[in-house]
Order: structure tokens, then sequence, then C-alpha cells
């Protein structure tokens, strides 16, 4: 195994052990939640977007599940992302999902640019394991999902 992917690795487990974001946050403001499961594995997020009182910006993000490392660091790297933009457009936000579904769905040719996904860069590696793809986009559907509903 290289330098980068164990770093890569430490990272995932490092999220999954201690994660961002996790614990419904109060209903309180805008807000929708979604829920998302996956059959294949059994992997299960309920995650809600607080958005501002306009709809433009997420606020933030909360969610809380259970599955594999994998799901749960991919959450806990996707709300660490919204906490230090701190008000993230939502086009931002889309576009995010967008090009983070590209690179996992690429199997490999299309690896996740540190700068814009920040820990979440590290879940590239995943696009190569296609069984696995669908634990990591788990909180991302349901990101989107939550943000269209809001």
């Amino acid at each position: 195994m290289s330098g980068l992917e164990s770093l890569y690795q430490e990272l995932i487990l490092d999220h999954s052990k201690r994660p961002h974001g996790k614990g419904l946050g109060a209903e309180a403001g805008r807000v929708a939640t979604s829920y998302q499961r996956n059959p294949i594995c059994g992997d299960e997020i309920t995650l809600r977007v607080r958005l501002s009182d306009d709809g433009t910006t997420v606020d933030e993000v909360t969610w809380d599940g259970a599955g594999c490392s994998i799901s749960q660091a991919s959450a806990s790297m996707l709300a660490a992302l919204i906490e230090e933009e701190e008000r993230m457009p939502r086009a931002e936000a889309s576009a995010l999902v967008e090009g983070f579904r590209e690179a996992l769905r690429s199997r490999g040719e299309i690896a996740l640019d540190e700068e814009v996904f920040g820990d979440a860069a590290a879940l590239s590696g995943v696009s190569k394991f296609t069984a696995r793809v669908k634990c990591a986009m788990l909180a991302w559907v349901a990101f989107e999902d939550a943000t269209a509903r809001a």
C-alpha cells in the first residue's frame, strides 16, 4: 500500500470513529430530511439539511445512521465539507454532489480534488470497487434529496 493510500485509509477510519455532524440537528428554520438505505449491504442514513431563510445557502448538515466505515466516513466528510464552507450556496452544493458522483462512477479514472472535496478526496479509491460505490454515495444522495426538498 502506498503512503497516500495509507493516509486515505486512516482518514476514512478516523471519520467513521469520530464523525462530524452526527446527531440530527433541530428542525428549526428551513429544514428538510432524507432517509436513504442501501439494500445491498444494509447501510442506512437519515440526513437533515438546514438552509438559510431565503433558501439560497446550505447552513448545516446533520445526520444519523448505521453502516460500514465507508458510508459513515462519507457522511462525516460531507458534513465537515459543509461546516468548513459555512454557508455554501445551493448551486455549489449541487455541483459538489455531481462531481462526487462522476468521480465515483469513473472506476478510478477521475480522482476527487482535495482542494474541492477536502477529506472526501480520500474516497476516490472506492470508485474501483463497484460494490462499495453505493456505500460512499449514500449520504450524498440523501444530501441531494434533502436539499431539493427544502
